[in-house]
């Protein structure tokens, strides 16, 4: 067995215990190896040493491959990344653990760079750079919607509901849902609410000329002139997370954000 690592801080200073896991995965038969140095052949998973935002750049790193991702948390929340390091190594050599197949946005706009930052695993967004708010035309398999007056407007996927969608008043949805989060950021129209779409929706962003505006495609930023278009549509090939034996998504919900905190519930 073949298994690559992945890290953004200086290795292994910043990464308690990771050494030993690597001697002990050695020890029970897996080859690792830093995927800085490249990918090589016949490799089976990818560990992301660090928290969700590691994670978000690990998958960018193996977008189109059937290299699975598996988030080691060294980190803080850790919704991506929540295989505790304690039970990393039991995990793999034991085989405790499935591959959830999940979905890509990808994102295309005049003057984007056409490489793996262009794929998202749980937002794009579009954000004012001037001092005043946008107005943003959005269309969804060309059906125009009412024009967005806000600071910017963000589609998520499903599994990123918990991420910048969720901090900017969008729903929680499950993992498994085949859905895209349309959703402004701090909007001055009271009666525009987050819009739930099918993934397969095809979705065009236009900001209003003015300002230069910011695109965000998930820890990536891009600088783009407004007026022009943003397309955003599901990608041709998702990713695989590594779901380690045990995990759950409402459980996840109630350790990382209190989900259904209330005295009534705690004798339960």
């Amino acid at each position: 067995m073949k298994i690559a690592y992945y890290h953004t801080k200086p290795f292994p200073e910043n990464y308690p215990g990771a050494e030993s896991l690597l001697r002990r995965l050695g020890d029970g038969g897996v080859e690792t190896y830093d995927i800085n140095q490249g990918i090589r052949e016949g490799t089976c998973m990818l560990l992301s040493f660090g928290g969700d935002g590691t994670f978000l750049s690990a998958v960018s790193l193996v977008a189109g491959t059937d290299i699975p991702v598996a988030g080691v948390n060294f980190g803080r929340m850790g919704f991506l990344s929540d295989i505790r390091p304690e039970c990393l190594v039991d995990t793999v050599l034991e085989g405790r653990f499935q591959i959830e197949k999940r979905e890509l946005l990808e994102v295309s706009s005049e003057g984007l760079p056409p490489s793996s930052g262009r794929f998202a695993v749980n937002e794009i967004a579009v954000h004012r750079t001037g001092p005043g708010m946008m107005g943003v035309a959005v269309e969804v398999d060309g059906l125009p919607l009412p024009t967005y007056w806000a600071d910017g407007l963000l589609v998520s996927t499903s599994a990123g509901s918990t991420a910048y969608s969720l901090s900017v008043g969008g729903p929680v949805c499950m993992p498994e849902l085949n859905a895209f989060i349309v959703t402004p950021i701090a909007p001055h129209n009271l009666n525009m609410r987050p819009l739930l779409v099918p993934s397969g929706s095809s979705i065009k962003i236009t900001p209003e000329d003015g300002e230069d505006i910011t695109l965000s495609v998930d820890n990536r930023n891009f600088n783009l002139r407004a007026g022009v278009p943003v397309r955003v549509a599901r990608a041709p090939f998702g990713y695989g997370r590594v779901k380690a034996e045990g995990s759950n998504f409402i459980k996840a919900l109630e350790e990382k954000l209190f989900w259904g905190e209330d005295l009534r519930n705690r004798h339960k």
